[in-house]
Protein backbone atom coordinates (compact mmCIF):
# COMPACT_ATOMS: atom_id res chain seq x y z
CA UNK A 1 0.00 0.00 0.00
CA UNK A 2 2.80 2.48 0.65
CA UNK A 3 4.26 2.02 -2.74
CA UNK A 4 1.54 2.72 -4.42
CA UNK A 5 0.63 6.05 -3.06
CA UNK A 6 4.45 7.05 -3.27
CA UNK A 7 4.10 5.87 -7.11
CA UNK A 8 0.35 7.69 -7.50
CA UNK A 9 2.28 10.82 -8.89
CA UNK A 10 4.61 9.36 -11.31
CA UNK A 11 2.05 7.67 -13.04
CA UNK A 12 -0.26 10.71 -13.12
CA UNK A 13 2.56 12.72 -14.47
CA UNK A 14 3.37 9.87 -17.29
CA UNK A 15 -0.42 10.15 -18.29
CA UNK A 16 -0.66 13.48 -18.62
CA UNK A 17 2.63 13.78 -20.73
CA UNK A 18 1.10 10.90 -23.08
CA UNK A 19 -2.23 12.91 -23.69
CA UNK A 20 -0.08 15.92 -24.41
CA UNK A 21 2.08 14.16 -26.92
CA UNK A 22 -0.41 12.36 -28.41
CA UNK A 23 -2.64 16.02 -29.26
CA UNK A 24 0.43 17.42 -30.09
CA UNK A 25 1.01 14.47 -33.11
CA UNK A 26 -2.98 14.69 -34.21
CA UNK A 27 -2.17 18.70 -34.21
CA UNK A 28 0.96 17.80 -36.79
CA UNK A 29 -0.78 15.57 -38.85
CA UNK A 30 -4.00 17.63 -39.73
CA UNK A 31 -1.18 20.84 -39.95
CA UNK A 32 -0.07 17.91 -42.46
CA UNK A 33 -3.21 17.29 -44.50
CA UNK A 34 -3.93 20.58 -44.76
CA UNK A 35 -0.59 21.61 -46.19
CA UNK A 36 -1.41 18.83 -48.66
CA UNK A 37 -4.64 20.20 -50.14
CA UNK A 38 -1.96 22.90 -51.57
CA UNK A 39 -2.58 23.10 -55.25
CA UNK A 40 -1.29 25.79 -57.79
CA UNK A 41 -3.23 28.71 -57.49
CA UNK A 42 -4.83 28.10 -53.56
CA UNK A 43 -4.57 31.15 -51.33
CA UNK A 44 -2.25 31.21 -48.40
CA UNK A 45 -1.55 32.44 -45.31
CA UNK A 46 1.90 32.05 -44.05
CA UNK A 47 2.83 31.44 -40.34
CA UNK A 48 4.14 35.25 -40.35
CA UNK A 49 0.64 36.52 -41.55
CA UNK A 50 1.24 37.04 -45.28
CA UNK A 51 -1.58 36.11 -47.72
CA UNK A 52 0.19 34.45 -51.12
CA UNK A 53 -0.66 31.97 -53.95
CA UNK A 54 0.52 28.67 -54.74
CA UNK A 55 2.79 28.49 -57.60
CA UNK A 56 4.37 25.41 -57.67
CA UNK A 57 5.17 22.81 -54.92
CA UNK A 58 7.70 21.03 -54.54
CA UNK A 59 8.76 17.97 -51.56
CA UNK A 60 10.03 20.38 -49.10
CA UNK A 61 8.99 23.76 -50.71
CA UNK A 62 6.85 25.59 -51.76
CA UNK A 63 6.49 28.91 -54.19
CA UNK A 64 4.43 31.58 -53.90
CA UNK A 65 3.54 34.24 -55.74
CA UNK A 66 3.65 36.78 -53.03
CA UNK A 67 2.93 39.96 -55.12
CA UNK A 68 2.21 40.16 -59.03
CA UNK A 69 5.10 39.28 -60.51
CA UNK A 70 6.84 38.49 -57.01
CA UNK A 71 7.78 35.02 -56.39
CA UNK A 72 9.33 33.57 -52.77
CA UNK A 73 10.24 30.24 -52.13
CA UNK A 74 9.16 28.79 -48.48
CA UNK A 75 8.97 25.93 -46.57
CA UNK A 76 5.89 23.64 -46.75
CA UNK A 77 6.48 24.17 -42.73
CA UNK A 78 5.67 27.89 -42.88
CA UNK A 79 2.53 27.77 -44.45
CA UNK A 80 -0.23 28.45 -41.32
CA UNK A 81 -3.41 28.03 -43.18
CA UNK A 82 -4.62 26.88 -46.71
CA UNK A 83 -7.91 29.67 -47.62
CA UNK A 84 -10.70 28.59 -49.49
CA UNK A 85 -11.27 31.05 -52.76
CA UNK A 86 -13.99 33.22 -51.03
CA UNK A 87 -11.88 34.19 -47.86
CA UNK A 88 -9.04 34.49 -49.62
CA UNK A 89 -10.30 37.18 -52.27
CA UNK A 90 -12.26 39.28 -49.59
CA UNK A 91 -9.00 39.22 -47.55
CA UNK A 92 -6.36 40.16 -50.52
CA UNK A 93 -8.87 41.88 -52.89
CA UNK A 94 -11.04 43.18 -50.69
CA UNK A 95 -13.66 41.32 -52.16
CA UNK A 96 -17.04 41.59 -50.45
CA UNK A 97 -20.74 40.10 -50.86
CA UNK A 98 -22.45 40.50 -54.42
CA UNK A 99 -24.51 43.79 -55.06
CA UNK A 100 -27.64 41.96 -54.80
CA UNK A 101 -26.82 40.26 -51.84
CA UNK A 102 -25.73 43.74 -50.80
CA UNK A 103 -28.66 46.14 -51.50
CA UNK A 104 -30.84 42.53 -49.47
CA UNK A 105 -28.52 43.22 -46.28
CA UNK A 106 -29.28 47.15 -46.19
CA UNK A 107 -32.78 46.72 -46.54
CA UNK A 108 -32.83 45.19 -42.90
CA UNK A 109 -30.59 47.73 -41.58
CA UNK A 110 -31.14 50.90 -39.84
CA UNK A 111 -29.78 54.02 -41.81
CA UNK A 112 -27.56 56.00 -40.00
CA UNK A 113 -26.68 59.84 -40.48
CA UNK A 114 -23.21 61.01 -41.93
CA UNK A 115 -22.76 63.61 -38.68
CA UNK A 116 -24.37 64.43 -35.25
CA UNK A 117 -25.80 67.04 -36.29
CA UNK A 118 -29.42 64.97 -37.04
CA UNK A 119 -29.46 63.29 -33.54
CA UNK A 120 -29.60 66.04 -31.19
CA UNK A 121 -32.64 69.04 -31.66
CA UNK A 122 -32.64 72.17 -33.35
CA UNK A 123 -32.27 74.80 -30.19
CA UNK A 124 -34.41 77.94 -30.12
CA UNK A 125 -33.92 81.40 -31.25
CA UNK A 126 -33.73 82.78 -27.91
CA UNK A 127 -30.87 80.12 -26.26
CA UNK A 128 -28.64 82.22 -29.07
CA UNK A 129 -28.90 85.06 -26.33
CA UNK A 130 -28.20 83.26 -23.63
CA UNK A 131 -25.40 82.18 -25.01
CA UNK A 132 -21.78 83.85 -23.98
CA UNK A 133 -19.57 85.01 -25.95
CA UNK A 134 -16.68 83.24 -26.42
CA UNK A 135 -14.84 85.42 -29.57
CA UNK A 136 -11.15 86.47 -28.80
CA UNK A 137 -11.08 90.11 -28.06
CA UNK A 138 -8.55 92.51 -29.05
CA UNK A 139 -6.30 94.76 -26.72
CA UNK A 140 -8.38 97.99 -28.04
CA UNK A 141 -11.88 95.54 -26.66
CA UNK A 142 -9.83 95.20 -23.50
CA UNK A 143 -9.30 98.67 -22.93
CA UNK A 144 -12.59 100.51 -24.23
CA UNK A 145 -14.18 98.16 -21.57
CA UNK A 146 -11.57 98.78 -18.80
CA UNK A 147 -12.90 103.02 -19.73
CA UNK A 148 -16.13 101.46 -19.20
CA UNK A 149 -15.88 100.53 -15.79
CA UNK A 150 -13.45 102.76 -14.02
CA UNK A 151 -15.50 106.36 -15.34
CA UNK A 152 -12.82 107.09 -18.36
CA UNK A 153 -9.58 106.57 -16.31
CA UNK A 154 -6.38 105.36 -18.59
CA UNK A 155 -4.04 103.16 -16.98
CA UNK A 156 -1.72 105.36 -14.39
CA UNK A 157 -3.69 108.45 -14.03
CA UNK A 158 -4.57 109.15 -10.39
CA UNK A 159 -8.13 110.08 -8.09
CA UNK A 160 -5.89 113.55 -7.39
CA UNK A 161 -8.64 115.72 -6.06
Amino acid sequence: MDNIGVLLPFIVLIGAMFLMTRSAKKKQQQAAEMRNQMQPGTGVRTIGGMYATVKEIGDDTVLLEVAPGVHAVYAKNAIGAVLEDEEYNRIVHGDTVSDTEADAASDDLPVVPDDASSLVEPADESADAAKPDLTKKTDADDAAAKDGKTGGKADGEADAK
